[in-house]
């Protein structure tokens, strides 16, 4: 097991040598103000034997897991996802089955009985397949998968019964590690065929209170690694560049800490001016709401690309299958529509796309959507003169129809989406020399190798909506929309609409025969 823990330090944060002392089979850190990456990677001989099973079924498989909420991301970790859990999953052969990772799936979500969970049985039921833009593209996998999961307790339940009881590291430890877990504002699991080791990464973007302090003691087995790393980022000399340096260390093998300065090329960039944005739903939301984001137009200055670049700003956005957008409006090239909404046009789409299904018809999780935004005038010319209003690009969305409640109402959770800038370059710049890299985020794989990515920041305490949505009361309330109230009168109705056609025939029918009878007469009466 080789564990790699990495403190980011802000240019302007203050630090102290005893802040950080090594000895010989310790290191201690006390206080600090940083961001903070756990990572740990492990072999396959290492996990148990049903974690196994699933792994060896796989080409590659990517779980990212971000909070709900709002957090500022630090540099080199800008990059985002929407809220929940994301899985992202290509198999080894494309016929195999999935069984095997959708039960893992269901052990490490737990859905309570109001999640709007959609249960993973098959890939091809339960899975979208993303689209694939560019060929060339830095990172993609065949099938995708999204549940909405406000805490992963069931995941660090998961980790601590089955991953500690088989790891080599000391039982207390590994229990505590998981436990951590629970206040990361992300975590991310990571597998691929070509390695064999799977990678389990959790992120802190702000220190608890009174700063990070805690001890890392020399791993007990020889074939355990710990290294620590003690750093700050800044701009690099070339746009595309991030430069660190710092302190690193391998406990129990260095005597000292060692400083070190580098600097690699990122895909994903740090805006230097404070760039935000909010989501909103305008009430009443009806069936048809209308997603809302606002940005200070202050957010939308062109991003510190290289001078090269073409930069456009996009919107990705994870729908669970409870609401979707219209590919036939979204995909509009009407000017006066994509203007009235501040669109461009609609990039890409993936998933349950059924303008007529209610929700229990659908199988699988949801859709995804990439759009490009509109930016102000202001903005693209530079203008001297500051706009305080915001401004707002609006998605026209629809929500289904969804199964009954006890209570006649039910709630629809929609994670904010992510914003950015995308700016491509004809640099042919190594992007994965970044040792803090981080792909496989659905969006990411929708661009070529050579975009650069300028992630806005979320602006809100929670970065989930939640839509409240009128459905059938089941029996047991006082109102007389009930299930058995509509079901009997849905079937009077149609017993007195049968009776109604039977009726207007019968008339029909009687008067064709009297009209008959009086013609035989009038022709006798001729002859």
């Amino acid at each position: 097991m080789k564990r790699r823990i990495t403190f980011i330090q802000r240019v302007d944060a203050g630090f102290d040598p005893q802040q950080a002392v090594l000895t010989t089979s310790s290191l201690s850190v006390r206080g600090l103000d940083a961001a903070r990456e756990d990572r740990i990677t492990v072999g396959l001989d290492e996990l148990p034997e049903e974690l196994r099973a699933v792994l060896e079924q796989s080409h590659e498989l990517h779980l990212r897991w971000a909070s709900e909420r709002s957090f500022d991301a630090a540099v080199p970790y800008s990059s985002r996802v929407s809220p929940g859990l994301h899985v992202h999953y290509t198999p080894l052969e494309l016929e195999s089955s999935s069984e095997a990772l959708c039960t893992l799936l269901r052990t490490i979500v737990a859905p309570n009985k109001d999640a709007q969970f959609k249960g993973c049985s098959k890939k091809e039921e339960s899975f979208i397949t993303p689209p694939l833009l560019s060929t060339r593209s830095a990172s993609s996998t065949s099938l995708q998968y999204y549940t909405h999961l406000p805490s992963i307790q069931s995941l660090v339940g998961y980790i601590q019964n089955t991953v500690c009881d088989k790891s080599r590291t000391d039982g207390p430890e590994c229990q505590t590690q998981a436990d951590a877990l629970l206040s990361a504002d992300s975590v991310d699991i990571d597998y691929d065929s070509n390695s064999h080791d799977l990678t389990v990464s959790g992120l802190w973007n702000s220190p608890p209170t009174g700063g990070w302090t805690d001890q890392f003691q020399k791993p007990a087995s020889a074939a355990d690694q710990i290294e620590f790393g003690l750093l700050g980022a800044d701009a690099g000399l070339e746009p595309e560049e991030i430069k660190m340096g710092g302190l690193l260390a391998v406990v129990g093998q260095d005597k000292k800490l060692k400083p070190t300065m580098f600097s690699f090329p990122s895909r994903h960039q740090h805006l230097t001016e404070p760039s935000s944005y909010t989501v909103s739903f305008a009430p009443p939301t009806g069936l048809h709401p209308t997603m809302s984001i606002s940005m200070p137009r202050s957010s939308l200055k062109q991003p510190p690309a290289p001078s090269d670049a073409t930069c456009a700003l996009h919107t990705y956005l994870t729908l669970p299958s409870a609401i979707f957008g219209d590919q036939y409006q979204l995909a509009t090239t009407d000017p006066l529509f994509l203007e009235s909404h501040n669109l461009v046009a609609l990039r890409a789409l993936a998933g349950e796309m059924d303008l007529e299904a209610p929700d229990w018809v659908v199988q699988r999780w949801g859709s995804n959507w990439l759009l490009e935004l509109a930016t102000p005038p202001e903005a693209e010319d530079g203008a001297s003169t500051p706009d305080p209003s915001n401004w707002t690009a609006t998605i026209p969305l629809h929500l289904r129809y969804l199964p009954p409640s006890e209570t006649g109402h039910r709630t629809a959770h929609i994670p904010w989406p992510v914003v950015f800038w995308a700016c491509t370059t004809e640099d042919d710049t190594e992007m994965s020399l970044n040792p803090f890299d981080r792909k496989n985020l659905g969006w990411d794989s929708l661009f070529g190798p050579r975009t650069l990515f300028y992630q806005l920041q979320p602006a809100g305490d929670r970065l989930v909506e939640d839509i409240d949505v009128p459905v059938l009361r089941l029996e047991g309330g006082d109102s007389y929309f009930q299930a058995k109230y509509i079901e009997l009168g849905t079937c009077v109705v149609i017993s007195l609409g049968f009776m109604w056609v039977l009726w207007r025939l019968a008339r029909v029918a009687w008067s064709s025969g009297v009209g008959s009878k009086r013609a035989e007469t009038t022709h006798d009466k001729k002859e």
